[in-house]
């Protein structure tokens, strides 16, 4: 209850310190703060808290439980649309779909599932959290959800980038550099001085959370929205919850699974939408609940779980 209490104090804090610099600093602010950290700050605290990890245990479960809640979560909200077809006899239009589905799917188990798992669980955990990340929730992203995109929407990149946009994503190569780097010995004042680093680029990532939300203003679909919440962040972590013992995922291991699949959806959603056109305004207020909805969550998860 402590540990909670005082993530919840930086978590709010920091988001909301970065929605009022959101407010008031240029619009290029967080452009060039989620450059700097997707480039640099992201990979560096990655080779740090690798360092501490523990590899031990079936942690190549991790990014398998990560693909089947994306599936599982798309499925739903296949079964929703088609619900809402056979019950009202309206249908969304294909870009209000592609959101609703993406908004379903793909989680923010980077820049917010990160620092969560990082301040319940601890730093020997961190690996399993990582492994969620980049080989479950980054190739769902980049491979399903673009193909997605591509599917409901119009415009936007050509199928031979889907691998470029993995293989070129700098968080993949500090994780197979981090590996080397984990038998390296440093001095004291190097490891205080990465430490420290590490988690300022932490920080840094919930203030662009509040930054980014800053700049959210629409709420038109809000009860569509929810419908997609309520999948993303309730069924899916109750569902997959529950059978994770089955996969030997008990504990702390447990925990972090179940953390990074309660994680509100992505910017990422916002991202593609923006890219192929598909509803903004459904991504939009989906990312701005769903961060509302997880200080509601968290706790309960963490009670049945």
């Amino acid at each position: 209850m402590t540990n909670l209490l005082q993530l919840y104090v930086k978590l709010v804090g920091l988001v909301l310190l970065g929605f009022i610099l959101g407010r008031k600093l240029p619009a290029t602010v967080p452009t060039r703060l989620g450059q700097f950290l997707f480039w640099i700050g992201g990979p560096i605290s990655i080779l740090v808290f690798l360092r501490k990890a523990d590899f031990s245990g079936q942690i190549w479960i991790a990014p398998a439980i990560a693909i089947l809640a994306i599936i599982l979560g798309g499925l739903l909200a296949w079964v929703g649309i088609q619900a809402q077809a056979y019950f009202t006899n309206t249908v969304p239009q294909q870009p209000t779909q592609g959101s609703f589905i993406l908004a379903a799917m793909i989680g923010n188990t980077g820049y917010l599932g990160y620092p969560i798992s990082l301040a319940i669980v601890g730093k020997e955990y961190f690996a399993w959290a990582l492994f969620y990340d980049l080989l479950g929730s980054v190739f769902g992203s980049s491979i399903l959800a673009v193909a997605l995109g591509a599917h409901f929407g119009s415009g936007g990149r050509s199928y031979w980038q889907i691998p470029r946009a993995i293989f070129t994503n700098p968080a993949l190569w500090s994780y197979g550099f981090g590996l080397w780097f984990r038998e390296k010995t440093l001095t004291p004042l190097v490891e205080s001085f990465l430490d420290k680093f590490a988690w300022s680029i932490v920080s840094l990532s919930l203030m662009l959370i509040g930054m980014r939300l800053s700049q959210l203003n629409s709420w038109r679909s809000l009860p569509r929205a929810g419908i997609s919440i309520v999948i993303k962040m309730l069924l899916v972590p109750l569902i997959l919850g529950s059978i994770l013992p089955l996969f030997g995922l008990t504990g702390a291991t447990g925990q972090v699974i179940l953390l990074q699949m309660a994680m509100p959806p992505a910017f990422t959603t916002l991202v593609i939408a923006e890219t192929f056109n598909l509803d903004r305004d459904f991504a939009v207020t989906a990312l701005a609940l769903g961060t509302i909805v997880l200080l509601v969550t968290l706790p309960v998860w963490l009670w049945l779980f």
